[in-house]
């Protein structure tokens, strides 16, 4: 039978889960996708894998496919956006533009424009089309960021 001054009681304002996190965090045991000593390596592989992609001339789109297969799977890509949400002020504004889904809209349905016009043989367009895109879309989160700063 415990004694009552051997229990520690858990504080009111702490969820019942909370306790354990804390607990699991002071022992050192994180998650591997939360751990910096595991994520800094995967992304400096996919970072080799990239260069050593292009230096041997793989397909780009072959590339593209493995990086974004890896790093959703090793959650690279969450560990990178919390290391910007770290950042003071800029880090979490550029965060949630990134999350924006209107911003990732625009530019898949300026890819697909793209695709259709290169096919039809409006090279040219599509290039002047593109860049008024990207300058779209960078007016779009530095008027956010400023909105929010401001």
């Amino acid at each position: 039978m415990k004694d009552a001054t051997t229990v520690n009681p858990q504080p009111e304002d702490q969820r019942p889960n909370q306790r354990q996190e804390d607990d699991a965090l002071d022992s050192g045991n994180l998650h591997w996708w939360k751990n910096w000593k595991i994520m800094l390596p995967i992304w400096g592989l996919i970072t080799v894998f990239i260069w050593l992609g292009i230096h041997f001339g793989i397909d780009v789109k072959v590339i593209a496919g493995g990086v974004f297969l890896f790093g959703l799977l090793s959650n690279a890509f969450a560990w990178l956006l919390g290391i910007i949400a770290i950042v003071p002020v800029i880090g979490p504004l550029l965060v949630k533009v990134l999350s924006i889904g209107f911003i990732w809209l625009l530019n898949a349905i300026g890819y697909f424009v793209s695709f259709v016009a290169i096919r039809r043989g409006y090279s040219k367009d599509v290039l002047t089309y593109r860049g008024l895109t990207v300058a779209l879309i960078v007016g779009i989160v530095i008027g956010y960021v400023l909105g929010k700063l401001i």
